[in-house]
Formats: C-alpha cells, structure tokens, sequence
C-alpha cells in the first residue's frame, strides 16, 4: 500500500504571481527566477490564508533554530533563522552594492545598486540599517548578521564615518546614508546584530562571490 504524502499549501508573498497554491511545482512556477521571492509550505489551508494575509517575515522568523557545525571543537553554531547581510563594491570607490540573504534558504530578501562610486564599507552599513528598518516595519524578531566589524561599529554609533568624499555622481549613494542616520538617530531597535565568523562558518550567505 502507497504512503499517503500529507497535503501542504505554498503561500508566495513575493513572486511572478503572489498567492496560495497546493503543489510545489505550482509554487516553484512562481518563484523560478524572480529576484528577491519570499515564500513558505504550511499544513494546512487555513494557515496558509492566515499568513498570506499577514507579513512574510511574522512566519519566515518564527522559531529559531540552531545549524550545528559538523566539528565540536569549533565556537558555537550560528543561527539559521536569521537575516545576512554583506556589500560589494567593483574597485574603491567603483560600484557598489548590498543585500540582505535569509539563513536558512538563501532566499534573497532585498537588494540595492549598483551605485556609482560608493565603498564596501558603506554598503556593509547601509544594508544593516535596511535590514533593521525592514525588521522595525514588519515586526520580526530575527537577529542579523554582518562579517564588517566597522559597519556594527557605526550603527552602534549611529554614523557612517566614511572618507569617501561626496560628489555629483555618488550624490545617490549619500543620500542614503543621511536617510540612514537619520532612521537609527530616530528610531529605538531590539533586533540583535551579530558578527558574522568567517574564518569558522565560511563566507556568510549574502557574499556576492566575488573574490
């Protein structure tokens, strides 16, 4: 006798057509190639319902977990439900971007630029801040981590301390960095931001690759 496969319902938040669909290959349809999809299975219809009418991130960020790394000698294990964050930048000042990478299934979250003339360093910092103003809308509660021990440093203190200086064609890119600072001197945060141990875990999940 055939085991029965217990029915599950896909809700795409994000995708080629949000919606509710009952098959994986329907979800997949939706999601296949579309920069940035946010979607996730549920047990049943009803929860499927009741999270497609609320935000990806109340049901993405729910009850952490823990990925134990395989050797027992290394520091402790990172959390996978967890948002990770990383820039790149082609030459310095060249081009830059950032973007924000969901742990757990490498789904990108958001991402920004290229942009004229900008640095890592301000990348790495301005993707911070996006994840804690994505994190303060939405009301998630999952940490996030950065591998840019200046950028946490500048968040804490509320400042891009940058020397690039600023000029018609990265114009854009300062822009941004005032509405940041202008959101953490006016906004109050409980989002854990954690350092990001390469040497130990590898290259974190929002590495563009470019090494």
């Amino acid at each position: 006798m055939t085991k029965r496969t217990k029915q599950k319902y896909y809700v795409v938040w994000k995708g080629v057509e949000p919606g509710i669909y009952d098959s994986w290959t329907d979800c997949q349809l939706r999601i296949k190639g579309y920069d940035g999809a946010l979607y996730k299975s549920f047990h049943s219809k009803k929860e499927a319902e009741d999270a497609f009418s609320g935000s990806p991130f109340d049901y993405i960020g729910k009850d952490l977990k823990i990925k134990h790394h395989p050797d027992k000698d290394n520091p402790p294990p990172y959390i996978t439900e967890s948002l990770a964050v990383d820039a790149a930048c082609s030459g310095n000042p060249g081009n830059m971007e950032y973007r924000g990478v969901y742990v757990e299934t490498g789904q990108q979250v958001f991402h920004v630029g290229p942009m004229a003339q900008g640095t890592n360093n301000i990348g790495e910092f301005l993707a911070l801040v996006h994840g804690l103003a994505l994190f303060g809308k939405n009301g998630c509660t999952m940490p996030i981590y950065s591998d840019s021990r200046n950028a946490i440093l500048w968040v804490q203190q509320k400042k891009c301390k940058t020397k690039l200086e600023r000029t018609a064609v990265n114009a854009p890119i300062f822009n941004l960095i005032e509405r940041a600072e202008k959101w953490l001197r006016e906004n109050s945060y409980t989002t854990k931001i954690l350092k990001w141990e390469t040497a130990e875990w590898g290259e974190i999940p929002a590495d563009f690759g470019r090494k």
